[in-house]
Protein backbone atom coordinates (compact mmCIF):
# COMPACT_ATOMS: atom_id res chain seq x y z
CA UNK A 1 0.00 0.00 0.00
CA UNK A 2 1.58 3.37 -0.81
CA UNK A 3 2.02 5.78 1.82
CA UNK A 4 1.30 9.71 1.41
CA UNK A 5 2.94 11.30 4.40
CA UNK A 6 6.27 11.30 6.03
CA UNK A 7 3.90 10.97 9.30
CA UNK A 8 2.59 7.66 8.10
CA UNK A 9 5.92 6.60 6.98
CA UNK A 10 7.64 7.65 10.42
CA UNK A 11 4.76 5.44 12.06
CA UNK A 12 5.36 2.14 9.67
CA UNK A 13 8.78 1.78 9.88
CA UNK A 14 8.64 2.25 13.66
CA UNK A 15 6.10 -0.30 13.68
CA UNK A 16 8.59 -2.79 12.02
CA UNK A 17 10.91 -2.88 14.47
CA UNK A 18 10.88 -5.89 17.26
CA UNK A 19 11.53 -3.73 20.12
CA UNK A 20 11.31 -0.48 21.52
CA UNK A 21 13.75 1.82 19.53
CA UNK A 22 16.86 3.17 20.81
CA UNK A 23 17.27 6.82 20.28
CA UNK A 24 19.34 6.29 17.68
CA UNK A 25 17.08 3.69 15.85
CA UNK A 26 14.11 6.54 16.49
CA UNK A 27 16.60 9.53 15.13
CA UNK A 28 16.47 6.75 12.03
CA UNK A 29 12.71 6.60 12.04
CA UNK A 30 12.48 10.48 11.85
CA UNK A 31 15.07 11.01 9.20
CA UNK A 32 14.02 8.20 7.09
CA UNK A 33 10.84 9.65 5.92
CA UNK A 34 12.78 13.37 5.05
CA UNK A 35 15.16 11.48 2.70
CA UNK A 36 12.18 9.05 1.07
CA UNK A 37 10.30 12.32 0.30
CA UNK A 38 12.75 15.02 -0.10
CA UNK A 39 12.47 16.65 -3.79
CA UNK A 40 16.09 17.50 -4.23
CA UNK A 41 18.42 16.00 -6.35
CA UNK A 42 20.90 12.72 -5.28
CA UNK A 43 19.10 12.08 -1.76
CA UNK A 44 21.41 10.15 0.40
CA UNK A 45 21.13 8.62 3.68
CA UNK A 46 24.23 7.26 5.55
CA UNK A 47 23.33 4.99 8.61
CA UNK A 48 26.06 4.36 10.74
CA UNK A 49 25.93 1.44 13.47
CA UNK A 50 28.80 -0.14 15.70
CA UNK A 51 28.34 -3.74 16.62
CA UNK A 52 25.29 -4.24 18.63
CA UNK A 53 23.48 -1.45 18.21
CA UNK A 54 20.68 -2.76 16.48
CA UNK A 55 21.66 -1.24 12.74
CA UNK A 56 21.10 -4.73 10.65
CA UNK A 57 17.44 -5.11 12.34
CA UNK A 58 17.01 -1.31 11.65
CA UNK A 59 17.81 -2.11 7.90
CA UNK A 60 15.14 -4.88 7.65
CA UNK A 61 12.73 -2.63 8.81
CA UNK A 62 13.45 -0.60 6.00
CA UNK A 63 13.11 -3.62 4.18
CA UNK A 64 10.05 -4.39 5.48
CA UNK A 65 8.66 -0.70 4.87
CA UNK A 66 9.50 -0.67 1.50
CA UNK A 67 8.03 -4.25 0.50
CA UNK A 68 4.49 -2.47 2.57
CA UNK A 69 4.68 0.83 0.42
CA UNK A 70 5.52 -1.40 -3.03
CA UNK A 71 8.52 0.67 -3.48
CA UNK A 72 10.92 -1.46 -5.12
CA UNK A 73 14.87 -1.42 -3.34
CA UNK A 74 18.01 -3.13 -4.42
CA UNK A 75 20.68 -4.77 -1.72
CA UNK A 76 24.12 -4.41 -2.60
CA UNK A 77 27.42 -5.34 -1.17
CA UNK A 78 31.25 -5.20 -1.62
CA UNK A 79 31.99 -8.70 -1.63
CA UNK A 80 29.40 -11.86 -2.09
CA UNK A 81 30.45 -12.88 1.22
CA UNK A 82 28.92 -9.54 2.59
CA UNK A 83 26.14 -9.88 0.23
CA UNK A 84 25.44 -13.89 1.49
CA UNK A 85 25.28 -12.24 4.95
CA UNK A 86 23.04 -9.72 4.35
CA UNK A 87 20.79 -11.69 2.32
CA UNK A 88 20.43 -13.81 5.47
CA UNK A 89 19.21 -10.85 7.58
CA UNK A 90 17.03 -9.70 5.17
CA UNK A 91 15.66 -12.45 3.72
CA UNK A 92 16.16 -10.85 0.53
CA UNK A 93 18.53 -11.34 -2.39
CA UNK A 94 21.37 -9.24 -1.90
CA UNK A 95 23.98 -8.46 -4.82
CA UNK A 96 27.62 -7.41 -5.30
CA UNK A 97 28.70 -3.96 -6.19
CA UNK A 98 30.32 -5.29 -8.96
CA UNK A 99 28.31 -7.46 -10.23
CA UNK A 100 25.25 -4.88 -10.52
CA UNK A 101 26.86 -2.33 -11.58
CA UNK A 102 29.72 -3.39 -14.27
CA UNK A 103 29.04 -5.20 -17.64
CA UNK A 104 31.58 -6.77 -19.09
CA UNK A 105 33.32 -5.20 -22.56
CA UNK A 106 36.23 -6.13 -25.04
CA UNK A 107 38.27 -2.97 -25.06
CA UNK A 108 39.95 -1.84 -28.37
CA UNK A 109 43.00 -3.81 -27.32
CA UNK A 110 40.98 -6.60 -27.44
CA UNK A 111 41.37 -7.06 -22.91
CA UNK A 112 38.86 -7.94 -21.54
CA UNK A 113 37.13 -4.96 -19.23
CA UNK A 114 33.77 -3.53 -18.18
CA UNK A 115 31.98 -0.61 -18.83
CA UNK A 116 29.27 1.08 -16.57
CA UNK A 117 25.65 -0.79 -16.59
CA UNK A 118 22.92 1.19 -16.98
CA UNK A 119 20.31 2.20 -14.43
CA UNK A 120 17.12 1.71 -15.82
CA UNK A 121 14.91 2.00 -12.52
CA UNK A 122 13.09 4.92 -11.52
CA UNK A 123 12.17 5.77 -8.07
CA UNK A 124 14.24 3.00 -6.50
CA UNK A 125 15.96 2.50 -3.67
CA UNK A 126 19.73 1.30 -3.54
CA UNK A 127 20.98 0.24 -0.15
CA UNK A 128 24.54 -0.43 -0.04
CA UNK A 129 25.71 -2.67 3.36
CA UNK A 130 29.39 -2.68 4.50
CA UNK A 131 29.76 0.45 2.83
CA UNK A 132 32.88 1.01 5.10
CA UNK A 133 34.86 -1.17 2.52
CA UNK A 134 34.05 1.32 -0.56
CA UNK A 135 37.40 2.79 -1.63
CA UNK A 136 37.57 5.98 -3.50
CA UNK A 137 40.82 5.53 -5.05
CA UNK A 138 39.71 2.11 -7.20
CA UNK A 139 37.06 4.26 -8.56
CA UNK A 140 34.22 2.20 -7.30
CA UNK A 141 32.85 4.73 -4.96
CA UNK A 142 32.31 6.78 -8.11
CA UNK A 143 30.76 4.63 -10.12
CA UNK A 144 28.68 3.29 -8.05
CA UNK A 145 27.30 6.78 -7.22
CA UNK A 146 26.94 7.61 -10.94
CA UNK A 147 25.02 4.73 -11.66
CA UNK A 148 22.60 4.94 -9.14
CA UNK A 149 22.23 8.65 -9.93
CA UNK A 150 21.79 8.12 -13.43
CA UNK A 151 18.44 6.33 -12.68
CA UNK A 152 15.48 8.68 -12.40
CA UNK A 153 14.38 9.76 -9.17
CA UNK A 154 16.51 7.18 -7.32
CA UNK A 155 17.88 7.30 -3.85
CA UNK A 156 20.75 5.97 -2.05
CA UNK A 157 21.68 4.54 1.60
CA UNK A 158 25.15 3.66 2.93
CA UNK A 159 25.25 1.78 5.60
CA UNK A 160 28.23 0.27 7.62
CA UNK A 161 30.44 0.85 10.76
CA UNK A 162 32.87 3.82 10.72
CA UNK A 163 35.15 1.49 13.89
CA UNK A 164 35.95 -0.95 11.24
CA UNK A 165 39.05 -0.96 9.24
CA UNK A 166 39.11 1.46 5.80
CA UNK A 167 39.76 0.54 2.69
CA UNK A 168 43.14 -0.10 2.13
CA UNK A 169 45.25 2.96 1.71
CA UNK A 170 42.94 4.95 3.19
CA UNK A 171 42.74 6.78 6.62
CA UNK A 172 39.22 6.63 6.83
CA UNK A 173 35.94 5.15 4.71
CA UNK A 174 35.10 7.11 2.37
CA UNK A 175 31.29 6.27 1.77
CA UNK A 176 30.28 6.73 5.34
CA UNK A 177 31.73 10.56 5.35
CA UNK A 178 29.29 13.28 4.89
CA UNK A 179 31.53 15.62 3.99
CA UNK A 180 33.23 14.04 1.66
CA UNK A 181 30.25 13.17 -0.21
CA UNK A 182 29.00 16.71 -0.14
CA UNK A 183 32.38 17.88 -1.83
CA UNK A 184 33.00 15.18 -3.94
CA UNK A 185 29.50 14.17 -5.52
CA UNK A 186 27.72 17.04 -4.42
CA UNK A 187 25.00 14.78 -2.94
CA UNK A 188 21.81 16.00 -0.99
CA UNK A 189 23.04 13.76 2.04
CA UNK A 190 22.30 12.81 6.03
CA UNK A 191 23.37 10.95 8.41
CA UNK A 192 22.18 9.11 11.32
CA UNK A 193 24.41 7.50 13.90
CA UNK A 194 23.60 3.93 15.99
CA UNK A 195 25.74 4.02 19.47
CA UNK A 196 23.47 2.67 21.70
CA UNK A 197 24.15 -0.75 22.44
CA UNK A 198 20.44 -2.94 22.22
CA UNK A 199 19.92 -4.41 25.16
CA UNK A 200 19.20 -7.76 23.61
CA UNK A 201 22.55 -7.52 21.82
CA UNK A 202 24.41 -7.88 25.47
CA UNK A 203 23.73 -11.30 26.20
CA UNK A 204 26.89 -11.98 23.47
CA UNK A 205 30.01 -11.11 25.38
CA UNK A 206 31.36 -10.76 22.05
CA UNK A 207 29.93 -7.87 21.55
CA UNK A 208 30.34 -6.86 24.97
CA UNK A 209 33.99 -6.50 24.20
CA UNK A 210 33.71 -5.11 20.89
CA UNK A 211 31.59 -2.29 22.34
CA UNK A 212 34.54 -2.02 24.69
CA UNK A 213 37.48 -1.60 21.46
CA UNK A 214 34.82 0.37 20.00
CA UNK A 215 34.65 3.28 22.79
CA UNK A 216 38.84 2.88 22.48
CA UNK A 217 38.70 3.62 18.82
CA UNK A 218 36.79 6.75 19.48
CA UNK A 219 38.94 8.18 22.47
CA UNK A 220 42.10 7.41 20.16
CA UNK A 221 43.86 10.32 18.40
CA UNK A 222 45.41 8.90 15.46
CA UNK A 223 48.72 7.95 15.47
CA UNK A 224 48.83 8.08 19.08
CA UNK A 225 50.09 4.95 20.51
CA UNK A 226 46.99 3.60 22.96
CA UNK A 227 47.02 0.89 25.82
CA UNK A 228 46.53 -2.51 25.50
CA UNK A 229 42.86 -3.24 25.56
CA UNK A 230 40.98 -5.20 28.55
CA UNK A 231 39.49 -7.78 27.18
CA UNK A 232 36.69 -9.10 29.82
CA UNK A 233 36.99 -13.05 29.41
CA UNK A 234 34.30 -13.25 32.37
CA UNK A 235 31.71 -11.25 30.57
CA UNK A 236 30.68 -14.71 28.97
CA UNK A 237 31.54 -17.81 27.26
CA UNK A 238 31.70 -16.44 23.84
CA UNK A 239 35.33 -15.21 24.00
CA UNK A 240 37.80 -17.98 24.60
CA UNK A 241 41.76 -17.57 25.25
CA UNK A 242 43.18 -20.34 22.93
CA UNK A 243 47.17 -21.36 23.10
CA UNK A 244 49.13 -22.37 20.42
CA UNK A 245 49.38 -26.05 21.77
CA UNK A 246 45.75 -26.42 22.03
CA UNK A 247 45.06 -24.84 18.41
CA UNK A 248 45.13 -28.23 16.42
CA UNK A 249 42.40 -29.72 18.94
CA UNK A 250 40.63 -26.27 18.69
CA UNK A 251 40.47 -26.59 14.70
CA UNK A 252 39.52 -29.97 14.51
CA UNK A 253 36.34 -29.47 16.97
CA UNK A 254 35.26 -26.23 15.66
CA UNK A 255 35.41 -28.05 11.84
CA UNK A 256 32.72 -30.70 13.29
CA UNK A 257 30.62 -28.66 14.75
CA UNK A 258 29.99 -26.13 12.03
CA UNK A 259 32.18 -26.98 9.05
CA UNK A 260 35.06 -25.67 7.02
CA UNK A 261 33.53 -23.00 6.00
CA UNK A 262 31.90 -21.85 9.19
CA UNK A 263 35.50 -21.79 10.88
CA UNK A 264 38.27 -19.16 9.36
CA UNK A 265 42.05 -17.97 11.63
CA UNK A 266 41.81 -14.01 10.77
CA UNK A 267 45.86 -13.01 10.93
CA UNK A 268 47.60 -9.88 10.72
CA UNK A 269 49.55 -10.68 7.20
CA UNK A 270 49.51 -12.52 4.75
CA UNK A 271 52.66 -14.57 5.47
CA UNK A 272 50.65 -15.92 8.46
CA UNK A 273 47.61 -16.61 6.41
CA UNK A 274 50.16 -18.40 4.11
CA UNK A 275 51.44 -20.46 6.69
CA UNK A 276 48.17 -20.99 9.14
CA UNK A 277 46.65 -22.42 5.77
CA UNK A 278 49.76 -24.94 5.30
CA UNK A 279 49.02 -26.00 8.59
CA UNK A 280 45.53 -26.42 8.57
CA UNK A 281 45.55 -28.69 5.18
CA UNK A 282 48.34 -30.55 6.24
CA UNK A 283 47.45 -31.36 9.70
CA UNK A 284 43.89 -31.43 9.93
CA UNK A 285 42.64 -32.05 6.09
CA UNK A 286 45.30 -34.19 5.61
CA UNK A 287 45.81 -32.74 2.19
CA UNK A 288 49.39 -33.50 0.69
CA UNK A 289 49.11 -31.92 -2.95
CA UNK A 290 49.12 -28.02 -3.86
CA UNK A 291 45.26 -28.31 -4.55
CA UNK A 292 42.49 -30.97 -4.16
CA UNK A 293 39.02 -31.65 -4.02
CA UNK A 294 37.32 -30.24 -1.20
CA UNK A 295 39.64 -27.29 -1.36
CA UNK A 296 38.37 -23.83 -0.30
CA UNK A 297 39.68 -21.47 -2.08
CA UNK A 298 39.62 -17.32 -2.46
CA UNK A 299 39.76 -15.79 -5.39
CA UNK A 300 42.51 -12.51 -5.17
CA UNK A 301 42.13 -11.03 -8.76
CA UNK A 302 39.35 -10.38 -10.60
CA UNK A 303 38.62 -12.39 -13.54
CA UNK A 304 36.22 -11.26 -16.38
CA UNK A 305 37.31 -14.58 -18.69
CA UNK A 306 35.72 -18.15 -17.26
CA UNK A 307 31.97 -17.23 -16.51
CA UNK A 308 31.53 -15.93 -20.00
CA UNK A 309 29.75 -19.47 -20.99
CA UNK A 310 27.53 -20.00 -18.25
CA UNK A 311 23.98 -18.75 -19.02
CA UNK A 312 22.77 -19.98 -15.02
CA UNK A 313 24.87 -16.98 -14.04
CA UNK A 314 24.24 -13.40 -15.14
CA UNK A 315 27.62 -11.76 -15.12
CA UNK A 316 30.83 -12.58 -16.39
CA UNK A 317 32.81 -11.53 -13.24
CA UNK A 318 34.55 -13.91 -10.49
CA UNK A 319 35.23 -10.96 -7.87
CA UNK A 320 38.40 -10.75 -6.13
CA UNK A 321 36.85 -11.84 -2.50
CA UNK A 322 34.70 -14.48 -3.83
CA UNK A 323 35.16 -18.26 -2.31
CA UNK A 324 35.09 -21.31 -4.91
CA UNK A 325 35.64 -25.01 -3.43
CA UNK A 326 37.01 -27.70 -5.50
CA UNK A 327 34.64 -30.50 -7.26
CA UNK A 328 36.95 -31.65 -9.54
CA UNK A 329 40.81 -32.07 -10.36
CA UNK A 330 40.71 -32.68 -14.21
CA UNK A 331 44.69 -31.83 -14.90
CA UNK A 332 47.61 -30.36 -13.53
CA UNK A 333 51.03 -28.55 -15.24
CA UNK A 334 53.25 -26.44 -15.20
CA UNK A 335 54.11 -23.60 -17.95
CA UNK A 336 56.13 -20.33 -18.07
CA UNK A 337 58.02 -20.72 -14.78
CA UNK A 338 54.36 -21.59 -12.93
CA UNK A 339 52.22 -24.10 -11.46
CA UNK A 340 48.34 -24.33 -13.25
CA UNK A 341 45.45 -27.01 -12.58
CA UNK A 342 42.42 -27.43 -14.46
CA UNK A 343 39.61 -27.98 -12.10
CA UNK A 344 35.80 -27.94 -11.71
CA UNK A 345 34.21 -25.20 -8.73
CA UNK A 346 31.34 -23.83 -6.93
CA UNK A 347 31.21 -20.56 -6.29
CA UNK A 348 30.31 -20.77 -1.86
CA UNK A 349 29.02 -17.64 -2.00
CA UNK A 350 26.30 -17.73 -4.67
CA UNK A 351 23.23 -19.54 -4.32
CA UNK A 352 22.55 -22.87 -6.68
CA UNK A 353 26.10 -21.91 -8.31
CA UNK A 354 26.60 -23.85 -12.22
CA UNK A 355 29.54 -26.56 -11.80
CA UNK A 356 32.29 -24.15 -13.13
CA UNK A 357 35.12 -25.23 -15.38
CA UNK A 358 38.36 -23.47 -15.38
CA UNK A 359 42.06 -23.11 -14.69
CA UNK A 360 43.42 -21.87 -11.41
CA UNK A 361 47.32 -20.81 -10.61
CA UNK A 362 48.50 -22.98 -7.75
CA UNK A 363 51.52 -20.92 -7.66
CA UNK A 364 50.10 -18.11 -5.99
CA UNK A 365 48.63 -20.73 -2.99
CA UNK A 366 51.64 -20.60 -1.09
CA UNK A 367 53.60 -17.40 -2.12
CA UNK A 368 53.67 -14.49 0.77
CA UNK A 369 52.47 -12.33 -2.17
CA UNK A 370 48.46 -11.51 -2.40
CA UNK A 371 48.83 -11.57 -5.48
CA UNK A 372 51.06 -11.62 -9.15
CA UNK A 373 52.73 -8.33 -9.47
CA UNK A 374 51.76 -6.02 -12.38
CA UNK A 375 55.44 -6.50 -13.93
CA UNK A 376 54.89 -10.44 -13.11
CA UNK A 377 51.76 -10.28 -15.33
CA UNK A 378 53.80 -8.57 -18.05
CA UNK A 379 56.51 -10.94 -17.49
CA UNK A 380 54.10 -13.98 -18.10
CA UNK A 381 52.36 -11.92 -21.33
CA UNK A 382 55.83 -12.03 -22.73
CA UNK A 383 56.43 -15.70 -22.51
CA UNK A 384 52.94 -17.01 -23.57
CA UNK A 385 53.32 -14.22 -26.91
CA UNK A 386 56.29 -15.83 -27.75
CA UNK A 387 54.44 -19.05 -27.64
CA UNK A 388 52.30 -17.27 -31.18
CA UNK A 389 54.92 -15.78 -32.64
CA UNK A 390 54.07 -17.67 -36.08
CA UNK A 391 50.96 -15.87 -35.95
CA UNK A 392 52.42 -12.95 -37.26
CA UNK A 393 50.98 -10.22 -36.64
CA UNK A 394 50.78 -8.05 -33.41
CA UNK A 395 46.92 -7.99 -33.53
CA UNK A 396 46.45 -12.05 -33.83
CA UNK A 397 49.09 -12.82 -31.37
CA UNK A 398 47.28 -10.39 -28.82
CA UNK A 399 43.91 -11.84 -29.20
CA UNK A 400 45.50 -15.35 -28.85
CA UNK A 401 47.05 -14.44 -25.40
CA UNK A 402 44.08 -13.24 -23.62
CA UNK A 403 42.21 -16.16 -24.89
CA UNK A 404 45.36 -18.38 -23.53
CA UNK A 405 44.04 -20.61 -20.29
CA UNK A 406 47.59 -19.70 -18.35
CA UNK A 407 46.95 -15.85 -18.88
CA UNK A 408 43.26 -15.87 -17.76
CA UNK A 409 44.14 -18.35 -14.78
CA UNK A 410 42.24 -17.59 -11.82
CA UNK A 411 44.76 -16.38 -8.92
CA UNK A 412 43.40 -17.73 -6.10
CA UNK A 413 44.79 -18.60 -2.21
CA UNK A 414 43.25 -21.20 0.37
CA UNK A 415 40.66 -19.59 2.33
CA UNK A 416 40.92 -21.19 5.85
CA UNK A 417 42.75 -18.65 6.98
CA UNK A 418 42.63 -14.91 5.89
CA UNK A 419 43.74 -11.49 6.46
CA UNK A 420 40.98 -9.44 8.35
CA UNK A 421 41.04 -7.05 5.22
CA UNK A 422 40.14 -10.41 3.22
CA UNK A 423 37.49 -11.43 5.83
CA UNK A 424 35.91 -8.43 6.07
CA UNK A 425 32.06 -7.92 5.11
CA UNK A 426 32.01 -11.69 6.23
CA UNK A 427 30.90 -13.70 9.05
CA UNK A 428 31.54 -16.92 10.28
CA UNK A 429 30.22 -19.07 13.47
CA UNK A 430 33.75 -19.53 14.99
CA UNK A 431 36.41 -17.00 14.43
CA UNK A 432 40.33 -17.78 15.26
CA UNK A 433 41.79 -14.79 15.67
CA UNK A 434 45.44 -14.21 15.33
CA UNK A 435 47.67 -10.48 16.40
CA UNK A 436 50.90 -11.37 15.61
CA UNK A 437 54.38 -10.45 16.37
CA UNK A 438 53.13 -7.06 18.60
CA UNK A 439 54.65 -4.61 20.73
CA UNK A 440 53.61 -1.60 22.67
CA UNK A 441 55.11 0.95 20.04
CA UNK A 442 52.98 -0.78 17.59
CA UNK A 443 49.26 -0.16 19.63
CA UNK A 444 47.84 2.65 18.25
CA UNK A 445 43.95 3.71 17.08
CA UNK A 446 44.25 1.85 13.77
CA UNK A 447 45.60 -1.48 15.51
CA UNK A 448 42.75 -1.05 17.57
CA UNK A 449 40.29 -0.85 14.47
CA UNK A 450 42.32 -4.34 13.05
CA UNK A 451 40.96 -6.13 16.32
CA UNK A 452 37.29 -4.76 16.49
CA UNK A 453 37.10 -5.87 13.43
CA UNK A 454 38.53 -9.13 13.57
CA UNK A 455 35.67 -9.26 17.08
CA UNK A 456 33.10 -8.49 15.17
CA UNK A 457 33.87 -11.10 12.23
CA UNK A 458 32.94 -13.91 14.46
CA UNK A 459 28.74 -15.23 15.16
CA UNK A 460 29.04 -17.30 18.00
CA UNK A 461 32.53 -18.03 19.28
CA UNK A 462 35.50 -16.23 19.07
CA UNK A 463 39.01 -17.71 20.17
CA UNK A 464 42.06 -15.30 20.94
CA UNK A 465 45.06 -17.22 19.80
CA UNK A 466 48.45 -16.58 22.18
CA UNK A 467 47.36 -13.45 23.12
CA UNK A 468 49.50 -11.80 26.15
CA UNK A 469 48.15 -11.55 29.49
CA UNK A 470 47.85 -8.00 29.59
CA UNK A 471 44.65 -8.00 27.43
CA UNK A 472 42.50 -9.80 30.00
Amino acid sequence: MPCSSPKELSQRLSGHFPHVPTRGQERLIEAFPRFFFSDKPKCTLIVKGYAGTGKTTSIGAIVRTLIEIRITFIILAPTGRAAKVMASYSGITAHTIHRYIYRSKTRSDGEQGYTLAENKFKNAVFIVDEASMIGSDSGLLDDLIEYIFSGKGCRLILVGDGAQLPPVGCMTSPALDLAYLKHEFNVTAAEVELTEVVRQEMDSSILINAHSLRLGIASAEPGAKVSAPKIDIDAGPDVIKLSGEDLQDTIETLHGKYGEDGVVIITRSNKRAVLFNQEIRKRILWQEDDINIGDRLIVVKNNYYWLREYEEIDDELIANGDIVEVIRIADRFERYGYEFAEVDVVLVDIENSPKLSLTVMTTILNDNKPSLTMDENKELYKKIADDYIDLGSKSKIHSAVIQDQCYQALQVKYAYSLTCHKAQGGQWSAIILDHGYITEDMMDREWLRWLYTGFTRAVKELYLLNFNHKFF
